[in-house]
């Protein structure tokens, strides 16, 4: 309505002062009156007056806003001669002041050259030295990480006019930085050769770097079921084998097929497990944890291709051509012997699974179908699968000794490879889960959230989202919405509430105004920083499953 009214801020001062009312009949019709005038010094008087039937249904009263911009003084708008406007009388004025207080302000270099730099990067991308930043004011910033209470940090307008100084130019400047980056590439390229060099010298001479880690893995817990699983299947492969060739029979064939592949993926479990336990680094900065999971889910893959696609072969070609059986003792001596072998590291598997789901409050059957353990879950079923297969094929081969048909043997072939692809399938199914991000349980969940509910500091929590990283690593995610007045009264806390208060009552002008109001509000965002650091320690040390933490100010 008015173009110059339309682009500044404004606070509005607003009264209304109703003495008396008229009644009706008194009253003349009146069209809305509106006046607009512009004062010297920014202030803007905006008048107007409304029709009686307005004014009568307001009601009698009086309603004052006020403005934080100053004084002003109460009373209608005169007119050049000193009246109030025609046709008002002042009980019936209705009067709306709006009043410029700041303007809007463009942040320029005064707020950017404010900006924080760390050591390294001020060495790195204004290329000094640590005796160019011991000149320089020198900042203590809260750390975001646990194990650093602090650190130091720079000004950026101060090493910028510091590298300036050292290099005379920003031409200097550049020049240096791209011989550095040089430097750096041809230094990159050195570290590359040197450690091809290393890995010859390693594989000649043997790597010396101490193990024992990796030896402690396979001592206990799942590394001890795959290494225990991975010498009985070892030893049934090659049994199997020889019982085969003796006596030709394809169920005999297809367990041999099927403990060669659970030997096979035994052994890529085991370099999944010492290759979970490497530490994070700069390229995988949450760890190698999912080894396991791609290594399970490598090996379900490789028992459908290899135990149940040869086992299904071999049973079809013993259907479509079969052959007379030698003696099968020799075969049931060796079955029975890889019954008692598979059902005891059957039973290894099972005892450390219980042993798992318990410290992690789960049933035996929710922690097998969640895939928690990937290893151990992967030998528990090959395992039991290879009792079953046992069963089915010695049933098959009883069969055929009896009957003199070799058909009831190749049909156990097939069997066996039916149920080596149901565990492969499985197996696929719940460790893809597992590499897409699955959450943890509701029921934990829950708890963590309840727990930043309770916080005095925090009012709600929205968007919250808890990954399982494996290996009973929980990532947890959540946008927090904090109420101000404890963050403002936890800072208030730590100050000295006599200077602050003798520091309001100097403010005299409104840029004392602004810096003493940018002071202080700088230093509560920096304790709504130390807030977030505060809570996500606690719900690191209530819940130590959760290893990272990222808490976003809503």
């Amino acid at each position: 309505m008015f173009p110059s009214l339309a682009h500044r801020p404004w606070h509005i001062f607003c009264r209304l002062s109703l003495q008396h009312r008229a009644p009706l009949s008194q009253r003349s019709p009146r069209i809305p009156q509106l006046c607009y005038g512009l004062k010297s010094g920014g202030i803007h008087n905006v008048w107007f007056s409304l029709p009686d039937c307005r004014v009568a249904s307001l009601g009698l009263g009086k309603v004052q806003y006020y403005s934080t911009s100053g004084n002003s003084k109460d009373g209608p708008p005169k007119s050049a001669s000193g009246a109030t406007p025609q046709g008002l009388t002042k009980a019936e004025t209705i009067q709306v002041k709006v009043r410029a207080v700041l303007k809007k302000r463009e942040y320029g270099t005064k707020y950017t050259q404010n900006n924080f730099i760390t050591a390294v990067r001020a060495m790195n991308e204004f290329c000094l030295k640590p005796s160019d930043l011991e000149q320089l004011r020198k900042i203590r910033r809260r750390s975001p990480h646990d194990d650093t209470e602090a650190f130091t940090v720079f000004l950026r307008s101060d090493v910028e006019a510091k590298a300036l100084e050292v290099w005379g130019s920003h031409e200097a400047l550049a020049r240096e930085r791209n011989l550095r980056k040089e430097v750096e590439r041809e230094f990159q390229e050195s570290i590359f050769r040197n450690q091809q060099l290393l890995k010859e010298y390693k594989d000649f001479w043997g790597n010396t770097k101490p193990r024992s880690g990796q030896r402690t893995t396979f001592l206990q817990g799942p590394g001890k079921v795959v290494m225990v699983a991975i010498c009985i299947n070892g030893l049934n492969f090659i049994f199997k084998l020889l019982a085969w060739v003796y006596t030709g029979s394809a169920s005999m064939f297809s367990e041999a097929i099927h403990s060669l592949a659970d030997t096979c993926n035994q052994a890529l479990l085991a370099l999944g497990i010492s290759q979970s336990v490497r530490n994070p680094d700069a390229g995988h900065p949450y760890g190698f944890s999912n080894m396991r999971y791609i290594a399970s889910l490598i090996s379900g893959v490789g028992i459908f291709m290899m135990g149940a696609g040869l086992s299904w072969y071999h049973g079809i070609m013993g259907l479509l051509h079969p052959q007379p059986i030698e003696s099968l003792l020799w075969a049931y001596c060796i079955l029975a012997g890889s019954l008692v072998s598979e059902g005891a590291t059957l039973l290894v598997a099972i005892n450390e699974i219980k042993r798992s789901a318990q410290l992690h409050g789960l049933s035996f059957y929710e922690y097998v179908m969640q895939s928690r353990d990937p290893s151990t879950n992967v030998v528990l079923l090959e395992d039991a699968a290879a009792v079953l297969g046992v069963i089915m094929a010695s049933g098959c081969m009883g069969l055929t000794s009896l009957t003199g048909n070799p058909l009831y043997d190749s049909m156990g072939s097939i069997c066996v490879g039916t149920l080596l692809g149901a565990v492969s399938a499985f197996l696929i199914y719940t460790n893809t889960e597992a590499l897409l991000g699955r959450s943890i349980q509701a029921e934990r969940v829950q708890k963590l959230t309840e727990f930043l509910e309770n916080d005095p500091a925090v009012r709600a929590i929205h968007d919250v989202k808890a990954t399982d990283l494996g290996l009973s690593k929980v990532r947890f995610k959540a946008e927090v919405d904090f109420d101000g007045r404890v963050v403002t009264r936890s800072y208030l806390e730590k100050q000295d509430i006599d200077q602050i208060l003798n520091e309001i009552q100097q403010v005299k002008t409104p840029e004392e105004l602004e810096n003493f109001m940018l002071k202080h509000g700088e230093n509560i965002i920096d304790t709504l920083g130390a807030e977030v650091d505060r809570l996500e320690k606690e719900l690191k040390q209530r819940n130590p499953e959760v290893r990272h933490v990222d808490l976003e100010i809503l």
